[in-house]
């Protein structure tokens, strides 16, 4: 009988990697018809029925598709939002590698399109704003001013510096640059960019 148990077991599939293959089926599914359709003909019913799931499982997770394709995104990025900058003591060099490696996703299509996506339904959709901000816009801002900080705290920056402004003056023309298409977002341009900012900084 302890056999028997045991082996059923062994076979029943964990609710868990259950869970997580139907979470993972749902996003893969949102960023394919995302492609596919473009966000104002994305559906919830789309969705479900392209991911294999009820429509009820992906409420589960997300209260609308606003939040889906926002998922989808910071999925596509593989970053962890706030995560702290490098610090080697170069501030210049730390900055460009962050920022270089944001220009890079902004060259990737499918992040491209994704971003581009919720930032057109932010405009209208204050909630979603809210969201972008709160658990994408402001750690990211609050980790390059931190280290902004630990370079002023060693001389690098004027002690008088508006930190706050400092970290939109470096993410700010990136940002300007991607969504008008203005130029190409290159890591020469980045680097020109941080060097000219960091110009503006020094005490």
């Amino acid at each position: 009988m302890a056999d028997n148990t045991a082996e059923q077991t062994r076979r029943s599939p964990d609710p868990r990697r259950r869970s997580q293959r139907a979470r993972n089926a749902i996003l893969d599914a949102a960023a394919e018809l995302l492609g596919e359709v473009g966000y104002s003909k994305l559906t919830m019913e789309a969705i479900a029925a392209r991911a294999r799931v009820g429509k009820q499982t992906i409420y589960r997770w997300w209260p609308s598709k606003a939040a889906v394709v926002f998922d989808v995104f910071t999925r596509l990025t593989g970053a962890t939002a706030g995560a702290p900058l490098p610090d080697t003591g170069d501030l210049a060099a730390d900055l460009k590698t962050v920022f270089r490696a944001t220009a890079d996703e902004f060259a990737d299509p499918e992040t491209d399109r994704t971003t581009r996506a919720f930032t057109a339904e932010i405009q209208h959709d204050e909630e979603l704003a809210r969201a972008v901000t709160e658990r994408l816009v402001e750690p990211n801002n609050r980790a390059v001013r931190d280290r902004l900080s630990s370079g002023r705290a060693v001389g690098q920056i004027a002690p008088d510096a508006d930190l706050e402004l400092a970290a939109e003056m470096l993410s700010g023309p990136i940002n300007h640059r991607w969504l008008l298409r203005t130029g190409p977002l290159t890591h020469e341009y980045v680097d020109r960019l941080v060097d000219t900012v960091l110009r503006g900084l020094r005490p």
